[in-house]
């Protein structure tokens, strides 16, 4: 009787121990503004709205975060959630949110669903029209 007990609280732990989660590591692949690879595991930042490569700005926005990232160890806080093959966390690169600075340059937007709207304050003006809206998921 104690055995199953056993056996569905050790499948249940491990599950609740990796909900959240801290990722520390080198980052390998910059994918676009809002998504890279830390040590070949791709990361989503949590709460901002980036261009993609094919839209207005995304080769430039996806050049800073190259430029900011690539093959700098960064630190992220995942928040357990996934998006495909995608973890979804906040990234620090020396103490600072890769993400805030992406909306600061006027590269990304606030994704208020997702972020609170923490990085409202941060927004550019112009950047919403100038970066073709926001998502629609936002």
């Amino acid at each position: 009787m104690l055995k199953p007990f056993l056996l569905v609280l050790l499948s249940i732990v491990p599950a609740a121990l990796t909900a959240q989660a801290s990722l520390e590591g080198v980052v390998t692949h910059v994918r676009d503004v809002d998504t890279f690879e830390v040590d070949g595991i791709a990361i989503r930042l949590n709460g901002i709205d980036g261009p993609e490569l094919n839209e207005p700005h995304g080769r430039q926005a996806s050049a800073f975060m190259q430029q900011l990232v690539d093959g700098r160890t960064v630190t992220c806080a995942l928040n357990g959630e996934r998006n495909g093959d995608r973890l979804i966390g906040v990234c620090f690169l020396d103490g600072q949110d890769v993400g805030a600075l992406a909306i600061a340059q006027g590269l990304a937007l606030d994704c208020r669903r997702y972020s609170g709207g923490r990085y409202a304050h941060l927004e550019q003006p112009g950047a919403v029209q100038r970066l073709g809206g926001r998502a629609g998921y936002c």
